[in-house]
């Protein structure tokens, strides 16, 4: 509430709304120049990187599509989801949502801000406002910045999905959109986050780097051989489950999970945040948060989420172990075989051939059958078999597999050469490596789809 004084009088009052308290909280975060560098570094770099990377003669191969930056304009930007999943989203929520209220702390401004707006309730309210809206602001800036990197410099051309089936370049355009709004997210659970460790650590900088190191601890945790269950209850799984959006049909039932489980993340760290900063000390200025409170209404509420969530998700779900079994990864593989192979046919100028008519198989072992074929590990190898109309034999290639503890595999051909060896191919938008030489792949943790 804002009085207006006329000498020593007070001729009438009038309430900050949360409106006015979130333009001006807006206009604050504006003024510095980090976030202005932050968002034109979001808005300008990943279209020069995708440019850039796109004209290179070796491309980012061990990340997913970026083996496809010299086919089409839309590898470009799924990539940059990639590397910001895994670093930039996290390092952006630290910086806005982790130092909003910190600042004040630092600056010694909340009694002025108190005297101003004279509710904790709206201060609370427009700063969480400002930052979602600075935050979602840069995350457009790495979409639309990296798309239109990737579509000027190389072209609006199909997509190769993970199943190995062509994405027109309309149905790609949609599901990166679609990508990218997915890991909003999970992006809001770590400013969330980020929100509490400002309130609860005050001055303290492991306020600003609690989304980071949340982050890093999820994407550690992604790397271990978990149980399917715990992987899908940690907030920033659709991090990685957006890549189920590029196979046919979808895979969504993980991507739709962990999307639940990271709003509810956002939404319980958010109300933890805004229990702690109403019942702070405004009138201590050196106040760097109650080690005490800060455990009981931040770190305890946290971790039995978590705890609950896994329960709620064992229950939910059929998935046992870590979802990566050896039927699973047969019909991933030999499903993109069959897709990859009709591909190549139009490429080598031969008579077209369906899926329906390749009937193509796997056969796949780990440790060369001397280990339980589950689980992620290098050690897979698998027999792809196919045939041809009009053609007695069936023709085998054989595969060596590298499958991760998310889901994901690269195929490695290793004969016969003519089939998936090395060996460059004409395509229209130049010379391209065989695309059975080696591809990437999915495997569904949880089988919800039909196939």
């Amino acid at each position: 509430m804002t009085r207006i004084i006329a000498g020593d009088h007070v001729v009438g009052t009038r309430r900050v709304s949360v409106a006015r308290g979130f333009r001006f909280e807006l206009l604050k975060l504006m003024s510095q120049w980090r976030i202005r560098l932050l968002v034109l570094v979001c808005w300008v770099a990943p279209a020069l990187f995708v440019a850039a990377v796109s004209q290179q003669s070796s491309l980012p191969v061990d990340t997913l599509f970026g083996r496809w930056m010299h086919a089409t304009g839309w590898a470009g930007p799924l990539v940059t989801l990639g590397f910001a999943g895994t670093w930039a989203l996290p390092l952006l929520t630290s910086v806005v949502a982790g130092d909003v209220f910190a600042s004040e702390d630092r600056l010694g401004t909340w009694r002025h801000l108190l005297v101003a707006v004279r509710s904790p309730r709206r201060i609370f309210a427009a700063k969480a406002l400002s930052s979602l809206t600075v935050i979602l602001l840069l995350v457009a800036g790495l979409a639309i910045s990296s798309a239109v990197g990737g579509v000027v410099s190389v072209g609006n051309q199909p997509l190769v999905g993970l199943d190995g089936h062509l994405l027109t370049p309309g149905d790609a355009a949609v599901k990166t959109l679609l990508a990218w709004v997915c890991v909003l997210a999970p992006t809001l659970a770590l400013a969330a986050i980020g929100l509490l460790g400002s309130v609860a650590l005050g001055r303290s900088p492991m306020g600003l780097l609690l989304p980071a190191l949340v982050a890093l601890s999820m994407q550690l945790a992604q790397m271990l051989p978990l149980p399917v269950t715990v992987r899908l209850a940690l907030p920033g799984y659709p991090f990685i489950a957006w890549n189920g959006l590029f196979t046919s049909p979808a895979q969504l039932g993980p991507l739709l999970i962990g999307i639940v489980v990271s709003l509810v993340w956002a939404v319980t760290a958010t109300a933890l945040a805004y229990l702690l900063f109403l019942r702070r000390d405004f009138t201590n200025p050196t106040y760097d948060g109650s080690g005490r409170r800060v455990f009981t209404v931040g770190v305890l509420p946290l971790v039995g989420l978590l705890a609950v969530t896994i329960g709620v998700v064992a229950a939910a779900t059929p998935a046992t172990g870590s979802g990566i079994e050896q039927d699973r990864v047969q019909r991933s593989v030999a499903t993109a075989f069959a897709h990859l192979y009709r591909v190549q046919t139009e490429q080598l100028n031969r008579p077209d051939v369906t899926e329906a008519q390749l009937k193509a198989t796997a056969t796949c072992n780990k440790g060369g059958g001397k280990l339980a074929a589950e689980g992620p590990g290098n050690d897979w190898r698998c027999v792809v078999t196919w045939h041809l109309p009009d053609v007695e034999a069936a023709g085998t290639a054989i595969y060596q597999l590298d499958v991760t503890p998310d889901g994901r595999f690269v195929a490695d051909g290793d004969g016969p050469k003519e089939v998936n060896g090395y060996f460059l191919v004409r395509t229209p938008s130049g010379d391209a490596p065989n695309p059975l030489w080696q591809f990437d792949g999915n495997v569904e943790l949880l089988h919800t789809t039909k196939g």
